[in-house]
């Protein structure tokens, strides 16, 4: 075989093409892909003495991905369905990151996107990464759940395809990422902890492992535990948000689109949906950046600030890690890298140390000397 053709085949390996049979596609399907997929399972040594008790923890770090989100698993399914059935355009609300996945993969595929933002609400690099795909963005006087009502109006024109979790093949595409862990574990992990905005990826995962127990590549079935920040947890107090706020603008949603997909994720795997402070969310993204070497944006940090306040003396006795067997596995979604909102950690860093051209001023102000 000839070196350019194993180039090719290295790289066509997909999220559609590694997992088709799971997936409502076929062979005349066309694939846009952005080789999404395949991110990284990494091993948390200080989370797992946190825990104790012999447990494991894992970070499932989906920043990895083309985009630098979870986003591309869904969209590369959702862009791929909406070539087949002839669509001219797609249009999606986002907080953020959908509207850059969006925007990358109709590029791909030669379609014209348009996004619906929530004004002032959007962190500059996600913004920017629409722009620079070629998104026709508005911005709207509203947050995302008046953005998202906008968009489901656009179902009535046939052009259009809505490429939000509300659209089912993203979340068939997002359940890529249990497949992953199972097939990298061996098996389902005992908890899986991850942030929840929409929903939409609490209900994917739940969905990939149920179908992965069924058909008999994992043995168990995990507990689900959701994280949501205090601000915005309409499904913690089981009550919609009018206004929600949060520092983690990627979860800064009042009314998830798939709120029934993810009580019975939660409902049926015997999980729970906890809360966790803004404060506790920026301490869990700085301690994670500096003890795993791991940089995500403040709402994937949900997950690892989840797990923290669920091991401390503030636990809750409906929480699956109030319950947790020794030697236990668990699994944590780190949903976006930390480029995608610089701005803040930023503002909430120390001053960077100053000194003179001068070894001995640098020694100086690091106190070495």
């Amino acid at each position: 075989m000839k070196s350019a053709e194993v180039f090719n085949l290295r790289l066509s390996k997909g999220v559609i093409e590694r997992y088709r049979e799971f997936l409502p596609v076929s062979l005349t399907t066309p694939v846009v892909s952005l080789q999404e997929g395949s991110t990284p399972l990494i091993p948390s040594p200080w989370l797992s003495q946190r825990v104790g008790g012999g447990s494991k923890v894992f970070l499932k770090y989906e920043g990895l991905n083309p985009t630098g989100s979870f986003k591309d698993r869904g969209m590369t399914v959702a862009i791929s369905k909406a070539l087949e059935r002839g669509a001219k355009a797609v249009v999606c609300a986002s907080t953020g990151n959908t509207s850059a996945s969006a925007a990358a993969y109709s590029a791909r595929a030669g379609l014209r996107c348009a996004v619906v933002l929530p004004a002032g609400k959007i962190a500059t690099g996600k913004l920017l990464q629409a722009v620079m795909h070629g998104a026709e963005i508005v911005s709207v006087r509203g947050n995302f759940d008046e953005a998202l009502r906008i968009v489901r109006a656009f179902a009535e024109l046939s052009d259009f395809e809505i490429v939000n979790s509300i659209n089912p093949n993203r979340i068939q595409g997002q359940k890529t990422a249990s497949f992953e862990i199972c097939d990298t574990l061996g098996d389902a992990p005992d908890i899986h902890i991850l942030p929840v905005g929409n929903a939409g990826n609490i209900t994917a995962y739940w969905l990939g492992y149920r179908e992965y127990y069924e058909v008999g590549r994992s043995k168990r079935l995990p507990r689900m535990l959701g994280i949501q920040a205090e601000g915005a947890a309409p499904l913690y107090y089981r009550s919609p948000i009018p206004d929600p706020e949060t520092v983690a603008t990627a979860i800064r949603i009042g009314k998830p689109a798939s709120w029934s997909g993810a009580v019975e994720a939660v409902t049926q795997s015997g999980g729970s949906f906890e809360i966790v402070s803004d404060e506790e969310i920026l301490n869990a993204q700085k301690l994670l950046a500096s003890k795993d070497g791991i940089f995500v944006e403040p709402a994937s940090a949900a997950s690892v600030a989840g797990l923290l306040k669920c091991t401390s003396s503030v636990r809750c006795p409906t929480c699956p890690l109030a319950r947790l067997e020794p030697e236990s596995t668990i699994v944590l979604t780190v949903t976006g890298h930390g480029l995608k909102d610089p701005s803040t950690p930023a503002a909430n860093s120390p001053n960077i140390l100053e000194a003179e051209p001068d070894i001995n001023d640098v020694l100086r102000v690091l106190k070495l000397k």
